[in-house]
């Protein structure tokens, strides 16, 4: 991938790969929770939704926007940009994979959470060294 004719290597490939393809599974997430809300929770390792649609449809458009503009930064090859969003997204994987210990205990759910986080964070830390390594 090339960036204003600067060979951006491996790291940022994949860097920018890596984010492009989790903005795109996060807002596919995000549409499931909107069309499908209860498989979706089921997936995620919550419970039943609670007395109307108030929860999921929060979730829906929270992971709906969020996975696009993933993919507004991997498309615009801003890698300070990805960087900082995968390694906040860490944070929040850490927190799903919590909030379904306390709910169902479902392992695999938990599992699911936990590799997202260190998939997040190892992306995070690739572009931001793309990142520094452009700006010194």
């Amino acid at each position: 991938m090339k960036d204003g004719g600067a060979d951006l290597g491996r790291t940022a490939t994949v860097g920018v790969i890596v984010g492009a393809l989790a903005g795109l599974a996060l807002t596919l997430i995000g549409i499931r929770f909107l069309a499908s809300p209860d498989a979706a929770a089921r997936f995620f390792g919550v419970g039943p939704r609670p007395a109307g649609l108030e929860l999921h449809g929060v979730i829906g458009l929270r992971d709906l926007w969020l996975g696009l503009l993933a993919l507004a930064f991997a498309l615009l090859r801003d890698c300070r940009a990805l960087a900082i969003w995968l390694g906040l997204a860490t944070l929040v994987c850490a927190g799903d994979a919590a909030i379904v210990a306390a709910s169902t205990g479902k392992p695999s759910a938990i599992a699911f959470h936990l590799a997202s986080g260190i998939i997040c964070a190892a992306a995070a830390w690739g572009c931001w060294r793309v990142y520094r390594r452009r700006t010194k």
